[in-house]
């Protein structure tokens, strides 16, 4: 049984009088402990599909079953407890609070629904190397540094599934590597599923599976 089930699934949005197919009938199985890495332009419909599969969005039609609950027809209610505590987000712009320090951002992030204390933010920390800059705002923070604390915030709830948008985008490419092999690590190591979206090929190497979107399809 796949963790993540895709079946079939159409995003149509209206514009003027066009119709935009942002995904065109995708079926996508993603089994546990997988590093998928969807490649595709601005536009392809990657962005979409992620937002799908985290139940950001809801499908115009086919269904998304994440661990056999179908996401696409839960309650609102269930889809945000399901986000809060299987599934991680990672950003293209990190998403931090100004704020908040870094170990605070993490905190933020703690579901009410589980059994952690703060001091899993500060494990989390130190397991993405950053327990020397715990107390430091964002803006003390290179952008490495930020996408680490986004990485701990995602993974401070334990979940299943990481699900990243361009998380290297707006990063240099030496820094964009440090965080493709943390994200690498985070799977083989801990079995977190993984799928990343991006527009950059240097990023396939680190995935079980790439996949192509192009017009709203998986291409290959």
């Amino acid at each position: 049984m796949s963790l993540i089930t895709i079946d079939k699934v159409t995003k149509k949005y209206q514009q003027g009088q066009k119709t935009i197919n942002a995904a065109d009938g995708i079926t996508l199985h993603v089994e546990e402990g997988e590093f998928i890495v969807i490649i595709g332009p601005s536009g392809s419909g990657k962005s979409t599909l992620l937002q799908l599969v985290g139940g950001l969005d809801r499908p115009t039609t086919g269904t998304i079953s994440i661990n056999k609950i179908e996401t696409s027809k839960a309650s609102e209610r269930k889809l945000t407890r399901l986000r809060r505590t299987e599934i991680g987000f990672i950003f293209q712009s990190f998403n931090l609070i100004p704020t908040l320090t870094a170990i605070q951002n993490v905190e933020a992030a703690i579901s009410k629904h589980s059994s952690f204390d703060k001091s899993r933010s500060e494990e989390m920390l130190k397991l993405v190397n950053l327990e020397h800059r715990m107390n430091h705002l964002p803006s003390l923070l290179s952008g490495g540094e930020q996408q680490r604390v986004a990485i701990a915030r995602a993974l401070v709830n334990d979940p299943k599934i990481i699900l990243a948008d361009e998380p290297t985008g707006n990063l240099d490419s030496k820094t964009g590597e440090e965080i493709m092999r943390l994200l690498r690590d985070l799977n083989q190591k801990q079995g977190k599923t993984i799928i990343l979206i991006t527009h950059s090929e240097y990023v396939q190497k680190f995935a079980d599976r790439v996949l192509k979107i192009r017009d709203g399809k998986i291409v290959n």
